[in-house]
């Protein structure tokens, strides 16, 4: 399958902060690859290094075949970004905003106010079409900062977390959009702070921590990858957690996470219907009351905690940000 973004040892500093340190990835067409990782580890700098807002000090990437310093100008007319702040004119219409865009991409008066049309029905913007932006809700407006980045029907999208500070609903209804988009051939590179973002939309996860790759695979090959079954098990008692948790290390192959506040211990297991069948019959056998116990899979929030030994993250603020290109 050919690949629409290969990057190759991408480095870049600023003064005596090293960005990138060696970023390798590669993204075949049609698919999506989500990159994850902490403030600072180097994902907007990625973005704007491959979509030619920035020019990398070391290595080469190559996009929709063009190469992103060689042949910058090219490229432009093949990628759309969305950037972390929604690039619109507050002052303008929806409408007007999308026509902006096709304009600016040579598309012609006619054929851009034709696309801006076809993209506010697209995201169910027409009865907020011809009111100023400033009146937008959040998730309006990223709504329509991802219409225009479509305007030019490009062929590779890049989208530098674009559901940050939406409400729960307009975040799954921008997934939704997401998905069309890649069912229709679109390759898309995302970044985002939201696990299960990247669970729902990803056919590959890259984790990244100081400017480069720490792991790479689909979402389930990295879950077993920091252990395949947990034991979740709450008591009922304060007074029985410490004992709890000595029975139920005979059967852990990692680390053991509490919770004091809700009694709960979770336990990563080699087999887990047997060892909770076990566990549960230790602890019967020592008089501990179990409220609530199961198994389950280890969550991208699990994954992205063991990999990089952060909390989840908020926005990457490898350096200060303005995108000035769509």
């Amino acid at each position: 399958m050919t690949n629409a973004i290969v990057a190759e040892g991408l480095v870049k500093k600023y003064g005596k902060v090293t960005a990138l340190d060696g970023m390798s990835l590669s993204v075949p067409q049609g698919s999506v690859l989500a990159l994850l990782g902490p403030n600072g580890a180097g994902k907007t700098t990625t973005v704007r290094v491959l979509t030619t807002l920035l020019t990398p000090d070391a290595g080469r990437a190559v996009v929709a075949g063009c190469d992103v310093v060689k042949e910058a100008r090219r490229l432009r007319s093949y990628i759309g970004l969305s950037g972390q702040y929604a690039a619109v004119d507050e002052h303008l219409t929806g409408a007007e905003n999308l026509e902006m865009v096709g304009r600016l991409y040579h598309l012609g008066g006619k054929r851009s106010k034709a696309r801006a049309r076809e993209l506010i029905e697209r995201f169910d913007l027409v009865d907020a079409a011809d009111r100023p932006v400033k009146g937008y809700s959040g998730g309006m407006r990223r709504r329509i900062d991802l219409a225009g980045a479509l305007v030019a029907d490009p062929p590779v999208l890049f989208l530098d977390e674009p559901t940050t500070g939406l409400d729960p609903r307009a975040r799954t209804q921008l997934w939704d959009v997401i998905s069309e988009l890649v069912k229709g051939g679109s390759t898309l590179l995302l970044t985002t702070q939201y696990m299960e973002e990247a669970d729902r939309l990803a056919d590959q996860v890259m984790v990244v921590d100081h400017g480069r790759p720490i792991a790479h695979g689909t979402a389930d090959e990295l879950k077993d990858q920091v252990g395949g079954n947990r034991i979740e098990l709450t008591v009922t008692d304060r007074g029985e957690l410490a004992t709890a948790q000595e029975t139920l290390a005979w059967f852990a192959v990692g680390a053991m996470q509490t919770d004091p506040e809700s009694l709960r211990v979770t336990v990563p297991v080699a087999n887990g219907p047997e060892a909770l069948r076990e566990a549960l019959g230790r602890l019967a056998g020592q008089g501990i009351t179990v409220r609530d116990a199961g198994m389950r899979r280890p969550t991208m929030d699990d994954v992205y905690l063991t990999l990089t030994g952060h909390e989840v993250p908020g926005t990457d603020q490898t350096a200060p940000e303005k995108e000035t290109a769509r």
